[in-house]
Order: structure tokens, then sequence, then C-alpha cells
């Protein structure tokens, strides 16, 4: 089976740093792969926050999580902050890539990276929908 491979831009649009807790650990005494995800949710959260939007609202539309994937590079231990830089990329009609790299705050040593595939949504009408010209203005570029 091919690996997965993950192509990060060279700039971010956002960072935002998380302490790992004891419950983000598992028997293995490093970071849980379940936890990791919920980190870059938390990431997700903030960094729409950073723009005024929430999961539920972005110019009057939501959000569902589509897909993800993600590579691990290093491990990562209680007591450390991970530093979470995410941007936009590979718009589509309904929605787009959410990339991500997560890193050692201190060292920059890098621990994971991945995409999180996102999709409007009409939470009203149960349906996806086109994306907000505004959302896909903001990141014209990605």
């Amino acid at each position: 089976m091919a690996r997965i491979r993950i192509e990060l831009p060279d700039r971010f649009a956002f960072s935002t740093d998380i302490p790992l807790l004891m419950s983000h650990i598992n028997y293995g005494n490093h970071l849980d792969n379940a936890q990791l995800l919920g980190i870059v949710s938390e990431a997700r959260v903030r960094f729409l926050k950073s723009m005024g939007y929430s999961e539920l609202d972005i110019e009057g539309l939501g959000i569902i999580v589509a897909d993800a994937a993600l590579q691990y590079r290093s491990e990562a231990f209680h007591g450390e902050t991970m530093r979470v830089e995410m941007g936009v990329a590979d718009f589509h009609e309904h929605g787009c890539d959410l990339v991500w790299r997560m890193a050692e705050a201190a060292s920059g040593r890098e621990v994971a990276r991945g995409k999180t595939g996102i999709v409007f949504f009409d939470y009203g009408e149960r349906r996806k929908v086109a994306v907000p010209e505004g959302f896909r203005r903001r990141f014209a570029a990605a």
C-alpha cells in the first residue's frame, strides 16, 4: 500500500499553541492518535474564530468534516506545547482542504502534518452548498 504524502504550503495563514495534557497521552506515554485529531479540531475552531467565524456560521453556513489524512513525523509528550499552523488549499464547488502542521513549539520538531477536507453545509436544509464567496476570496492565492 502506498504511504500518504501530504505537501504543505511554504506559509500558513494562522498558528496557535496548544499544551499537551495527560488526557492527550496514551499507554505508550506519547500523544494518542485519536487525541491528535481533537487537537487539530481545536486549532480549526481557533482558526475560524480568528476570522470572525464559527463552524456553524461562516457567512451564514456551517461546515462538516468530509475526510482527514495525516502523517506522523515524531512523538509528542505530556507537558510539551504544540504549535498548530493552518491554512486553506484546494477549493472545489462545495468545500476545500484545511492543511495543517503540528510542531513542538520550543524546538520546532515536527510532530504531524495533515489535511482536513471540509464541505459547506446548510444545517437548516440539511444539504451541502457552495463555498461562500467571501470565504473563498480570503484565500484567493491558496
